[in-house]
């Protein structure tokens, strides 16, 4: 495994959405707190960033190209960065603000799941308390149908599919638990939820990527590490990070083979210099690449 290395110093209060472009060799993901997108061009280092009206918590690759699936805390857009146009994609979130939206990914069918929890941004940003179960898991099909897959949740995080696409993964913060779950690659429904890692001793967990050889690759929000899990469960390691709030991580670079690590600034002291900082390493494995919404 290689050294990590920041990539980019930007100082997120809550990195997160790490999401690979292979078309642009560009690494996309947000900050919840400050309201922004961010890009990192690998092939010149350099960073944009593009302001929104509130919490941006997650988005995704579509197969129109040059057009994203935001998800705000309230509601889904659909985002196209080269000219900052801007449209609804139709799908709000019930009870804004007092919850909002989280983690959200593309599935094997390219259908968008995302969780929700008890909204902690306030309307400048500023952070507030998470708890309660007001959370909920949901999938929202192309023709618009949405389909809720799981309630009473803490704080939705850590949305992955096996490389076989048979399984799926998915975490509630607060509860301390990831889930793996039976994925049907034909309906896309999930069945025969069971544990696959709780109470690992190191933070909370955040989001997650999977490698192609199906190893969860989790991110622990506090706990200054990656922790790695086979797909018997069995925890094979941790990357030690050189910050304590890991929050997402993504595989990406030409060959899928460097993973980016979003962080956060918030919840933590002033010798935790490169908080909220972009990270990437090499790690010696490579991962799939992301399932993009189709249309």
């Amino acid at each position: 495994m290689s050294e990590i290395v920041c990539v980019a110093p930007v100082g997120d209060k809550c990195g997160e959405g790490a999401t690979w472009e292979a078309e642009t060799r560009s690494l996309w993901w947000t900050d919840v707190n400050r309201f922004l997108v961010h890009r990192y061009d690998e092939t010149t280092g350099a960073v944009a960033s593009w302001f929104f009206d509130e919490p941006v918590v997650a988005l995704t690759l579509t197969e129109t190209p040059g057009t994203l699936l935001v998800a705000l805390g309230s509601r889904l857009i659909f985002w196209e960065p080269a000219t900052d146009t801007r449209r609804d994609h139709g799908h709000a979130l019930d009870g804004w603000p007092g919850v909002r939206l989280n983690d959200g990914r593309c599935d094997p069918l390219g259908d968008f799941w995302v969780g929700s929890m008890r909204n902690n941004v306030g309307p400048n940003g500023e952070p507030g308390e998470a708890g309660g179960k007001d959370g909920i898991l949901v999938r929202i099909r192309r023709d618009g149908r949405t389909d809720t897959l799981k309630t009473g949740i803490g704080i939705s995080n850590t949305l992955c599919w096996s490389p076989d696409r048979t399984r799926f993964y998915f975490a509630d913060t607060l509860a301390d638990t990831i889930w793996a779950y039976d994925y049907d690659a034909r309906t896309g429904d999930i069945s025969n939820e069971r544990v696959h890692l709780a109470g690992f001793g190191r933070g909370l967990p955040d989001g997650s990527a999977i490698d192609d050889e199906g190893v969860l690759w989790n991110c622990r929000f506090g706990g200054g590490c990656i922790v790695r899990i086979a797909p018997d469960g069995t925890v094979l390691g941790t990357l030690e990070m050189p910050v304590r709030n890991i929050t997402t991580c993504a595989f990406g670079g030409a060959d899928l083979s460097t993973l980016y690590i979003t962080t956060a600034a918030m919840m933590t002291t002033d010798s935790d210099r490169l908080a909220g900082s972009l990270f990437a390493t090499r790690p010696g494995v490579s991962g799939p690449d992301a399932f993009r919404l189709r249309s």
